[in-house]
């Protein structure tokens, strides 16, 4: 469509033109001659020092984000849904190139961002330097140069940090339409979060240490407890350092894996270390990375408001193999993508922790209902295998959702053939994709649209009592799904048994239901229908709306006392706060106002429905199809792995475009992403998904 092809178009050059200008920001020529220039017109008595950072490094973002919302309800509204295609041209580019620890898979595409992002930041040091050096400043009588220039390299190293900081925040803004403009998802672009994280810390570090040892030669260690009016604090500084080291060192691999709450609370942290650290970097900084933090910050504030509604929970299934099935009621109206995820959070077992776990449901054949699969691995998991499975009948169950959240399209579907690999509970995602799949053969039938032909999924599992994990392909309520009806071939590997033992009918599978509440509330999306062009309107009134308060502020209160005092006549620390105070107000005030009267429109139109009884006399029989339809597509294999560069290889021989699609352990991620990396094959496309980042 023309629009669509012109707001690619717009996009592309506006995030171009703000790359060049963190490009040119540290050189000689933009800090002698365009500072200069550019500080006349837009330096304004309405922004004073913030104006120019505002429109050349703040607003492109912010207008990407907006324009990229309506872009997206183009495409997921005006898009013929039988219409499943990827950029095959960006096939080459995801190829993997690099597989190994610390840095996990990194395709070619990653690779080439990440160096010209190291670049950056090599370029920017460089001319900070070459710039610094040529005007150098003595802090104080008798200073030497190498102090001098030991405090320079010091304090550019934390300019350098503050390149790392205006991208930080935007893997995780889970409904961020940067992300779905670029084909990402926040759990597939996490890992951008974790670099981002490990190089700031180190450039923090070096800048913190830096200026304690310059501040020890030189013996001004008393600027230590400095909190000053008139400049940057060094307090603030400190207290956000040793906050992000807190943070840096439970975050680690290792730490995180072992001590998961630990983690979990201490990065909660994070609030005020942004706080101070905005603080320390004063309004002019916080302008460049304000962005990131901004957009952040209307993610997470829905996130909230989302998560105060009690959701309706129709059943669960229990299975032997300790596998919990959820099943939520959602409206109609909600739409999402297979392997999309949901943020679940159970008050009765903790209050603050969340979890995601995979959509297993499909929105086509269950428009009432959303699933989720959770695997009991750790104390959160086992406590609510426990809650549930003390009664066969609940009253009730108060569970708050956040999402779901998933990739734009389902775009496996543009696969000539797939193969799907997983190991234990990686096998989740996969749970809708083969649920689709299923839907999409029977819309073939109707409209001749292409699916893959041939489906192998590889499921590998300790012990024979997860096989049971395979009864989930199929819906909790529908009779008319059937494996057979797609060219479905399951094979499955129980590797630490020989036999089927016990037998899965000596421990069969346990359904409960759970009683409706009037005050339960179906799943829906926070803004309701037509999200992306609502949370367009959020974006852009709450940024216009920080411009007109912080114009007003700084013209009626801040510029009259620095026109009578001297600019440093107000109190520094006070510009910063704010500034804080002025972005939050904004975001609160539009995200509240957009989000009722979304909540009120969508009570109206929303008729509350109670499904348990019909479900609850449909049961019996649809598992018994469920059991007869995963039996006939399933080949066992006992006491070993399955061979998947074998697997592979019979499939790359074919000759056609397949898909590989992976989930499980590390060790099974790297192994099939160096089988597809291999220079002996060009036609297998991989796609990897983690639930251990």
């Amino acid at each position: 469509m023309k629009h669509t092809t012109l707001i690619r178009i717009v996009l592309l050059l506006v995030f171009v033109g703000w790359l060049f200008m963190w490009v040119m920001l540290p050189t000689n020529t933009y800090k002698g001659t365009w500072t200069l220039s550019l500080s006349k017109r837009l330096n304004s008595t309405y922004f004073r020092e913030q104006g120019t950072n505002l429109v050349l490094f703040s607003f492109p973002i912010i207008f990407l984000a907006s324009l990229g919302c309506i872009y997206l309800h183009f495409q997921t509204k005006h898009v013929p849904k039988r219409s499943f295609t990827r950029r095959r041209w960006l096939d080459i580019w995801k190829r993997p190139l690099i597989v190994m620890n610390p840095l996990g898979i990194v395709n070619m595409m990653e690779l080439v961002f990440s160096a010209m992002f190291v670049v950056l930041l090599g370029w920017s040091l460089y001319n900070y330097l070459h710039v610094s050096f040529g005007n150098l400043h003595m802090h104080m009588v008798g200073e030497k140069v190498w102090q001098a220039k030991f405090r320079s390299v010091s304090l550019r190293l934390g300019y350098i940090g503050n390149i790392t900081w205006a991208f930080l925040f935007f893997p995780v803004t889970r409904g961020s339409s940067i992300l779905r403009l670029v084909g990402l998802t926040s759990e597939s672009s996490i890992k951008y979060h974790i670099w981002l994280g490990h190089i700031s810390m180190v450039l923090f570090t070096l800048h913190s240490v830096g200026f304690v040892i310059y501040w020890g030669i030189t013996d001004q260690m008393e600027l230590m407890k400095q909190w000053s009016k008139t400049y940057l604090s060094n307090v603030a500084g400190e207290i956000a350092f040793v906050l992000a080291l807190v943070m840096w060192v439970t975050s680690i691999r290792r730490v995180r894996q072992k001590m998961f709450e630990i983690f979990f609370y201490v990065h909660q942290t994070y609030i005020l270390y942004v706080f101070f650290y905005i603080i320390h970097v004063g309004v002019a900084y916080f302008c460049l990375i304000l962005p990131g933090i901004f957009l952040f910050l209307i993610d997470r504030y829905l996130r909230f408001l989302q998560s105060q509604t009690r959701i309706r929970l129709i059943a669960a299934r229990l299975l032997p193999c300790h596998v919990i099935e959820l099943n939520f009621s959602k409206v109609a109206g909600l739409e999402y993508n297979p392997t999309s995820i949901l943020f679940v959070n159970v008050p009765s077992i903790s209050t603050l922790q969340w979890h995601p776990f995979t959509v297993t449901s499909n929105a086509n054949t269950e428009p009432d209902m959303l699933s989720i699969a959770i695997k009991c691995q750790g104390t959160w998991s086992h406590n609510l295998y426990k809650q549930l499975s003390a009664s066969p009948i609940a009253d009730t169950l108060q569970v708050s959702v956040e999402g779901p959240y998933g990739p734009t399209s389902p775009h496996f579907l543009s696969y000539e053939n797939l193969v799907l690999i997983s190991g234990g509970s990686g096998i989740t995602p996969f749970i809708s994709i083969i649920r689709e799949l299923n839907f999409q053969h029977q819309q073939q039938l109707n409209d001749n649209r292409k699916i893959p032909t041939n489906i192998v999924l590889i499921c590998a599992f300790k012990n024979s009592t997860d096989l049971s994990m395979l009864k989930l392909l199929l819906p909790l309520t529908s009779n008319t799904s059937n494996l057979s009806q797609i060219n479905l071939q399951i094979q499955a590997y129980v590797t630490r048994e020989t036999e089927l033992q016990p037998p899965l009918d000596q421990n069969p599978l346990r359904t409960i239901w759970f009683k409706p509440k009037p005050s339960d509330l179906p799943i829906s999306a926070p803004l309701g229908p037509n999200s992306w062009l609502w949370l367009c309107v959020i974006i852009s009134s709450s940024f216009i709306m920080f411009l007109v308060f912080l114009g007003i502020l700084i013209r009626y209160h801040i510029y009259p006392k620095e026109l009578k005092g001297g600019p440093s006549a107000y109190n520094y620390t006070f510009k910063t706060l704010w500034d804080m105070f002025f972005v939050c107000a904004s975001v609160f005030l539009a995200t509240s106002v957009v989000f009722l009267w979304r909540k009120k429109e969508n009570d109206k139109m929303e008729v509350m429905k109670v499904q348990n009884l019909e479900l609850h006399g449909e049961i019996g029989e649809i598992e018994s199809c469920d059991n007869l339809s995963v039996v006939e597509t399933t080949e066992v294999h006992f006491g070993h792995r399955p061979d998947l560069k074998r697997i592979l290889m019979e499939n790359h021989k074919k000759k056609t475009d397949v898909g590989v699609v992976v989930c499980g352990p590390r060790k099974m991620r790297h192994e099939v992403a160096k089988i597809c990396s291999s220079k002996q094959v060009n036609n297998l496309h991989l796609e990897c998904m983690s639930f251990n980042w």
